[in-house]
């Protein structure tokens, strides 16, 4: 079993008293009892890249591991007092958005994201289509209103950015990456990443994308396979890479390369999807490794700590 990085350290000045510290993402999601998704997904992924969780829980699902079956909100009061009591205490390095359940909620957080101006927010939007309609445009709306103008980089599926994003696109080809990138723009988001563009050769593309370029992508084959969770075991890793100091492209990269050893290594614990195995690295070591390594994806390799280094 391969141990994990060392600490970060955050401060520059070597010559004082000061502990080193792990660098820290404050994290709003809602529990989930399948391990797939939510703050349990959150939190192994961001210390399996060397960062600490601060999970604040918006509210409950009622899911297993084919689908999500109800949703149990938080007030905002709730939310509000588990965020405030923890920064006051913890200075977060990112802040990473999930499921927040309500309008509320969203509130909430975009008044302490503006109080924490300087600290990058990473926002990800996940499939709502299990919701019902009326809640789902509540959420919507409320997101781009009040968090949007907060968010450094917007994550989400295609599919799930288009239908938000360009409602109403009559061009004859789907949008690209940098369309909807434009489009989160004007609501103020800087970046946006964009996954799951299909490929003409059975691959997938994952864009970083601004309005006027794109920034990075990585495609990587397609899985024979249905996961739950691999939009939020990136999100969370890319949060987390960013908070212990890298660069937006290289965390990007690296995070990517995360999430494809993640659903390589998946597993099916029920009679529904496969889940991410986030820890992988912690698996037993085999002697097996050659022909692990032969049916692994393209540009993946074995994650080596410290996280930082990871080889692709």
């Amino acid at each position: 079993m391969t141990p994990p990085s060392p600490i970060p350290v955050l401060s520059d000045d070597e010559d004082d008293n000061t502990e080193e510290v792990m660098a820290c993402v404050l994290v709003f999601n809602a529990s989930d009892p399948s391990g797939a998704g939510g703050l349990s997904c959150d939190t192994l992924a961001i210390a399996s890249v060397g960062a600490h969780a601060l999970p604040v829980v918006t509210g409950a699902y009622a899911r297993d591991t084919r689908e999500i079956l109800d949703f149990f909100e938080l007030s905002e009061e709730a939310v509000a007092d588990q965020a405030r009591a923890i920064v006051e205490d913890v200075p977060p390095q990112v802040i990473k958005v999930g499921f927040v359940g309500s309008p509320e909620n969203i509130g909430v957080i975009a008044e302490l994201a503006a109080d924490y101006d300087g600290v990058p927010l990473v926002a990800y939007m996940p499939n709502l289509s299990w919701w019902q309609e009326d809640k789902i445009d509540e959420y919507l709306d409320a997101f781009r209103e009040l968090l949007l103008p907060q968010t450094s980089i917007l994550m989400g599926h295609h599919s799930t950015l288009r239908r938000w994003l360009l409602p109403d696109w009559a061009g004859e080809k789907n949008p690209g990456p940098r369309d909807i990138a434009k489009a989160a723009a004007a609501m103020g988001v800087p970046y946006t990443l964009v996954t799951g563009l299909p490929l003409a050769d059975q691959h997938i593309d994952n864009v970083l994308a601004t309005p006027e370029t794109v920034v990075a992508h990585e495609k990587f084959e397609r899985i024979e396979a249905v996961f739950a969770g691999a939009g939020e075991t990136l999100s969370a890793a890319l949060a987390a890479l960013l908070a212990t100091g890298l660069e937006l492209p290289e965390a990007f990269s690296e995070a990517l390369n995360y999430l494809d050893r993640s659903l390589d290594e998946g597993f099916r614990p029920g009679m529904g999807q496969v889940i991410p195995d986030r820890l992988f690295w912690a698996q037993p070591e085999t002697d097996d490794t050659e022909d692990s390594a032969e049916g692994m994806h393209p540009n993946g390799d074995f994650f080596e700590f410290p996280a930082n280094e990871t080889k692709h």
